[in-house]
């Protein structure tokens, strides 16, 4: 039967494929799935490769895997290390006196106290978190390119802040590599991310093919689109009508380069309508795990119920999720801000690290805390911090990283990382290789040339590997 036969057959005389994909999009559930075109190309694994049957399917990795899974908790904006995790008694001691360079040094004034077998000194500000230093490898000197948050941001998720040519995000290029666990979910999800700083961009997948792009969900669990609004069965139905279109096109000579992600696309949305939803709903959970959390509703209850829809997302087999709590880009209002930032991140950060690790999933989950750069020990205006990249700090969890163990530091006023120096393209390159990831053969052939996301940069620090 022709095409045509087969549109006036079931009642769709005269209408064209692209009318018949607009008027029962809805029906399809989240048919772009963050725009999920694209045509597969092998990863360059040589031998590490493993026999796949679809370009989402898992596959082998480089090396031995310490972490199976990133949950990345992004504070976008930048917090600041010298109230919250880097106590530095010079600074305090020279409060008010004139920095090397210029500039007022402005100590805390927020109490440090130290906790844990490690005895790691952490600040009033988060004294739940404070109760798991033990589990946590501190990268005390991380440093990066650019002081203006745009290109910071962007350079922290693709590894280059040169807006010449965008490149795929981490999480995209971890699904390039690894592939995905579930395959009725998305391998990558981002919830809540920043809508400016980059955009899209950060959880995009740029040049790679486009299903390894990560999908945007909101943190009341809602996908655009996604919600069934016809009956399963007649949504099977008109699926089927068109991916045999589609794949009567797709072997034409003519067919379109993306057609193959197309119609694998739509098979993942039609599956996802019936897994997102429970996934997403919270209310499933034990009242004593949400109480653990700090869930609540409206604004205040966001980064709680984005880290428990982390929690469930991992446990599901999301392979790659990112969380994001904004509003650290603290030049004035400084106290007053991170009082309220630390309150809302606090607890549910805590809760995440203790859930996972009474499921048994800290030790296969990486858990990464931190944002784009750090700030100053100088004060700017009345109560404020300017932006930092010359030395800050992130920390690890979970996955394969030695527990309560220091990697790198600042100098004795917190500005120049002196130690364990680590650029944004190393941090990527461990953090690729946590995941069974080599840095250097994870590429793609764009335009003539091989790309990945350390450029051609990056050294794994491998000093905060666990023993295997």
């Amino acid at each position: 039967m022709s095409n045509s036969q087969q549109r006036a057959a079931v009642g769709f005389p005269g209408i064209s494929r692209r009318q018949l994909l607009r008027g029962a999009g809805a029906g399809f559930g989240y048919l772009a799935l963050a725009g999920m075109l694209g045509r597969h190309a092998p990863a360059a694994f040589g031998a590490a490769a493993t026999e796949t049957k679809g370009p989402l399917a898992p596959k082998g990795s480089h090396f031995p895997v310490r972490a199976k899974r990133i949950i990345f908790l992004f504070m976008q904006g930048s917090i600041s290390q010298m109230d919250t995790w880097e106590y530095k008694p010079e600074l305090q001691r020279n409060d008010g006196k004139v920095a090397p360079g210029g500039g007022k040094l402005t100590a805390s004034k927020f109490k440090f106290a130290q906790h844990g077998q490690t005895g790691t000194w952490v600040s009033e500000l988060f004294p739940h978190t404070a109760q798991h230093v033990d589990k946590f490898c501190f990268l005390r000197g991380l440093h990066t390119d650019t002081p203006a948050h745009p290109q910071a941001v962007i350079q922290l998720h693709t590894g280059t802040a040169l807006a010449s040519l965008t490149r795929p995000s981490m999480g995209a290029w971890m699904m390039y590599g690894l592939g995905t666990e579930n395959q009725d979910l998305p391998g990558y999800i981002s919830i809540n991310p920043p809508p400016s700083f980059g955009g899209a961009g950060n959880y995009g997948s740029a040049f790679l093919p486009a299903y390894y792009q990560g999908m945007k969900i909101n943190d009341v669990g809602y996908v655009p689109n996604l919600q069934a609004k016809t009956d399963l069965g007649l949504q099977r139905r008109q699926i089927d009508l068109l991916q045999s279109m589609n794949r009567d096109l797709a072997a034409s000579p003519s067919a379109p380069d993306h057609l193959q992600g197309v119609i694998e696309s739509y098979e993942l949305a039609f599956r996802m309508q019936t897994k997102v939803p429970e996934l997403l709903d919270l209310s499933r959970e034990p009242e004593h795990v949400r109480e653990a959390y700090g869930v609540k509703d409206g604004p205040a209850g966001s980064f709680a119920r984005q880290c428990l829809m982390a929690r469930r997302l991992s446990e599901a087999g999301v392979r790659f999720v990112e969380i994001c709590h904004p509003g650290w880009d603290q030049h004035n209002n400084l106290h007053k801000d991170l009082i309220k930032n630390s309150a809302a991140t606090d607890q549910p950060t805590a809760a995440l690290l203790a859930d996972l690790e009474q499921r048994g999933l800290l030790d296969e989950t990486l858990v990464l805390f931190g944002s784009e750069f750090g700030r100053l020990p100088t004060s700017q205006g009345p109560d404020g911090r300017d932006h930092n990249i010359t030395g800050y700090p992130m920390w690890l969890a979970g996955g394969g990283v030695k527990a309560g163990y220091t990697h790198g530091a600042t100098d004795e006023l917190g500005r120049h990382a002196v130690e364990g120096r680590m650029h944004t393209m190393d941090l990527h390159a461990t953090l690729l290789a946590l995941m069974g990831l080599d840095h250097e053969r994870l590429t793609y052939n764009y335009a003539g040339r091989d790309f990945r996301l350390t450029d051609v940069g990056g050294n794994v620090a491998t000093e905060i590997f666990a023993s295997s």
